[in-house]
């Protein structure tokens, strides 16, 4: 069995992953004990990142909690990006990728018979369009941004067809699931 891809992320009941400029702050409120997030973790085999997101703002920079998954999550990770670093850390675990289809084939590898993580807006989209993602899931907050980055957004329009696989409730958030349907 090969990995599938799954797009995780929290949003704004308005839409948005992250507000103006890549705030991720807005989250912190929203990041109580919730099952579903947290069964996921073990799950994980990999994480496939776009380049804001890997460098962007962490609502647990700081702390003990900072990270991926709050902290819980360590493995393998490629991100997406037109330029990588010339001199990237010195971290077995971090691979830095140009091109969206073996930055996919290479996450799915390592992850093995578990889930790619993706996360960000940009990378999932791109996904999407080339018919490389196979699940979303996303944890509605109870919160309106007005802007920012949104969950989807793909300018001229197009329809993706999903299909529920479960919706649940956590303190402070709904949790939704979808298979994309092809």
């Amino acid at each position: 069995m090969t990995a599938r891809t799954l797009y995780s992320c929290t949003m704004s009941l308005d839409g948005f992953l992250a507000g103006p400029q890549g705030d991720m702050q807005w989250l912190r409120p929203h990041l109580g004990p919730n099952p579903v997030a947290e069964a996921i973790i073990e799950r994980v085999g990999s994480l496939l990142a776009g380049r804001r997101t890997f460098d962007g703002d962490d609502p647990n920079r700081g702390t003990d909690a900072e990270g991926a998954f709050g902290g819980q999550w360590h493995g393998p990770v490629f991100v997406l990006t037109h330029h990588p670093p010339r001199d990237p850390a010195d971290d077995s675990d971090l691979t830095f990728m140009t091109e969206l289809e073996p930055a996919v084939a290479a996450a799915r590898k390592a992850a093995g018979e578990k889930y790619v993580n993706v996360l960000g807006a940009e990378v999932a989209r791109s996904c999407l369009e080339a018919g490389l993602l196979d699940e979303i899931l996303v944890l509605v907050a109870p919160v309106l941004l007005g802007d920012g980055t949104r969950l989807f957004d793909w300018p001229g329009g197009h329809s993706v067809d999903l299909v529920r696989r479960h919706v649940s409730e956590a303190p402070g958030v709904v949790n939704i699931w979808y298979d994309v349907r092809r």
